[in-house]
């Protein structure tokens, strides 16, 4: 049996080697011309200004979840709409109670005020 995952062995030792040599050819052969403002940190071309930490609204992280959530939605959603008459009533019932849940949160996102931007 462990004979059959060989291929699968040998397919990751090749992926791992090809990664790797890629970085450590990248590092040797790379040109370095390092100049002030090369090496100054970059924001959207201008000169940073305060400190570099700060805090973000948690709005800003309510909206990437929310992103996400909607994101995994469709990919759930996709799949589902193609083979949806072969799969019955059960699979239908389901869909219906993932979409509310969704709501749902969709709603509680909304009475939060997580749309606004301020």
């Amino acid at each position: 049996m462990p004979s059959q995952y060989l291929p699968i062995l040998i397919f990751l030792m090749v992926a791992t080697a090809f990664g790797l040599g890629a970085l450590v050819i990248g590092e040797l052969f790379r040109i370095r011309r390092p100049y002030p403002e090369k090496l100054m940190p970059y924001e959207s071309g201008n000169p940073p200004v305060g400190e570099p930490r700060i805090r973000f609204s948690v709005k800003f992280y309510i909206i990437a979840m929310l992103f996400v959530v909607f994101d995994v939605e469709a990919v759930f959603l996709y799949p589902w709409a193609i083979v949806f008459d072969k799969l019955g009533i059960y699979a239908f019932v389901e869909m219906i109670i993932f979409i509310i849940i969704l709501l749902v949160g969709y709603i509680y996102a909304w009475k939060k005020e997580a749309f606004i931007w301020d």
